[in-house]
C-alpha cells in the first residue's frame, strides 16, 4: 500500500475516531477537544479533496516509468518525427531504366537524358531486375525502351541521341511516387526529345512556418499525450485500487465518493502546464516551433482536452475489477483515436463515409481546433463545432461514470 494512501485512510480513521465538536467547546482552548485535550495537530488536515489530490500527485512522482512516458517519450517523438520529415527539399526520384539487348543504344540514350536531371535519380537494371525493384519499392517507376523504330530523323537533336526509339512506362498508379515519378520523368525525356514550353511560367516558393510537418505534428503530440495520460493515468490507477482493496477501505470512511473520483481530474490538471510546456519548448528551440494564434485560446482548449479524457478515463475504470480487463478497455478506446484522429497525419484521407464517424471522436475536436489556434493563428471560436464534441464527451463520461462507478 503506497505510504501516501496509508496516510489517507489514518486520517479518515482519525475524523471518525475524533468528530469535530459542534456547538460546545470541551475543555479549555475553545478548540475541538477530546476528553478535555486539544485535537492533535496530525488530524487537522486540509480539505479532503485537496488531501486526495495531494495524494494523487505523489503516487505520480513516485513512479519513474510513468514520468518518463509523460514528460521524456513525447520529446524523444517530437525529435525523431521532426528530424525524419525535416524540410530538406524533396528527394530524387529512384527510376530503372530497363536494359534492351536487341538496342543497348537506346537504352543508354534513356540513361544519359535522365542523368542530366536533378530530380531523378536513375538506374539501369536488367528486365528481371526492374520488375523486382519496382514489386519491392526499390524504384518508383521503370522506362521500358522499344525497339520498332531506331535510329535518328534529321534536324531533331533528340532523335540525334537516340531518343526516337519509343518507350513505356511501368509504375503502380495506386502509389503517389510513382504517379509523381512518371510526369517528372516523361517532362525530362520530352526535354531532352527537344520539346520547348509554349507558355513560360514564373515560380515563388513559400516555406512560412506553420506549413511545416513539425508544425503539423505538435498539436497532434500534445493531444495524444492528453489521451494517454488522462486514461491511462486515472483508469489505470482506479482499477489498481480497487484490485488491492484500497476503494472498499477509502468507501467506509467520511470522504466523499466524488471527492475521491475529483482528486484524479485534479492530479491530471497539475500535471498539465508542464506537459506541454515541455513538448512546446523543446519544439521551439529545435525546430523553430512558435504558436501563430492566442495562448488563452490554447489554454482553455487543452484543459478541456485534460477534463474530457480524464472524464472518459473515469468512465472506463467505472466497473473493471481486474488490471487486464481496464487495459483491454483502454486500447478499444484509444485505438481508433491513434488511426484515425489526425494525429500523425491528416483524417482526411480516409473515405468520406467515415468522416460523421471519425469528426465525433474526442481526439479529432481537440487536435483539429488545437490546430486551427497553433498553426493558423484562428479565433477558437471559430472551432465551436470541435468544442462542443469535446464538452458533450467531457459532460457525458462523468456523469455516466458517477453513476455506474463500482466501488467494491
Amino acid at each position: 500500500m503506497a505510504e501516501s494512501e496509508q496516510g489517507l485512510i489514518k486520517s479518515t480513521a482519525v475524523e471518525i475516531e475524533n468528530p469535530p465538536a459542534s456547538g460546545k467547546a470541551q475543555g479549555s482552548g475553545g478548540g475541538n477537544t477530546r476528553a478535555g485535550k486539544r485535537e492533535p495537530t496530525s488530524a487537522r488536515r486540509l480539505h479532503p479533496l485537496v488531501e486526495l489530490t495531494l495524494a494523487r500527485v505523489r503516487e505520480f512522482l513516485r513512479e519513474p516509468e510513468v514520468v518518463f512516458w509523460v514528460f521524456a517519450f513525447p520529446i524523444l517523438l517530437v525529435c525523431a518525427l521532426g528530424i525524419a520529415f525535416r524540410n530538406t527539399g524533396p528527394e530524387k526520384i529512384r527510376i530503372a531504366v530497363e536494359r534492351s539487348d536487341s538496342d543497348a543504344a537506346a537504352s543508354s540514350a534513356f540513361l544519359d537524358a535522365l542523368s542530366h536531371s536533378g530530380n531523378v535519380e536513375a538506374m539501369l537494371l536488367s528486365p528481371g531486375e526492374a520488375t523486382q525493384a519496382l514489386r519491392s519499392g526499390k524504384v518508383a517507376l521503370v522506362v521500358q525502351p522499344k525497339t520498332e523504330t531506331t535510329g535518328a530523323a534529321p534536324g531533331n537533336p533528340g532523335q540525334e541521341k537516340g531518343l526516337s526509339s519509343p518507350f513505356v512506362y511501368r509504375y503502380d498508379p495506386t502509389r503517389p511516387e510513382s504517379r509523381q515519378a512518371r510526369m517528372v520523368v516523361d517532362d525530362a525525356l520530352q526535354r531532352a526529345a527537344g520539346r520547348s514550353d509554349v507558355v513560360r511560367a514564373g515560380d515563388e516558393t513559400f516555406t512560412e512556418p506553420g506549413a511545416r510537418y513539425i508544425d503539423f505534428l505538435i498539436p497532434g503530440l500534445l493531444g495524444m499525450n492528453l489521451m494517454g495520460s488522462g486514461l491511462w493515468g486515472v483508469g489505470f490507477a482506479v482499477v489498481n485500487a480497487r484490485t488491492r482493496k484500497l476503494l472498499k477501505r477509502f468507501a467506509a470512511t467520511p470522504m466523499r465518493r466524488s471527492h475521491y473520483l475529483l482528486s484524479f481530474v485534479f492530479s491530471r490538471l497539475f500535471f498539465l502546464v508542464l506537459e506541454v510546456a515541455v513538448v512546446i519548448v523543446f519544439a521551439r528551440f529545435a525546430f523553430g516551433f512558435t504558436v501563430r494564434g492566442s495562448w488563452l485560446d490554447m489554454a482553455f482548449l487543452l484543459l478541456l482536452g485534460a477534463l474530457t479524457f480524464a472524464g472518459i478515463g473515469l468512465l472506463v475504470a467505472a466497473r473493471p475489477k481486474t488490471i487486464e480487463g481496464v487495459s483491454g478497455l483502454m486500447n478499444l478506446v484509444m485505438m481508433p483515436m491513434w488511426l484515425l484522429s489526425g494525429t500523425f497525419f491528416s483524417s482526411s484521407r480516409f473515405p468520406e463515409f467515415l468522416q460523421p464517424f471519425i469528426k465525433a471522436l474526442p481526439l479529432t475536436a481537440l487536435n483539429d481546433s488545437l490546430r486551427g489556434v497553433m498553426n493558423d493563428g484562428a479565433a477558437m471560436t471559430t472551432s465551436w463545432v470541435a468544442i462542443c464534441v469535446l464538452l458533450a464527451w467531457c459532460v457525458l463520461s462523468f456523469l455516466v461514470a458517477l453513476k455506474t462507478f463500482r466501488w467494491q
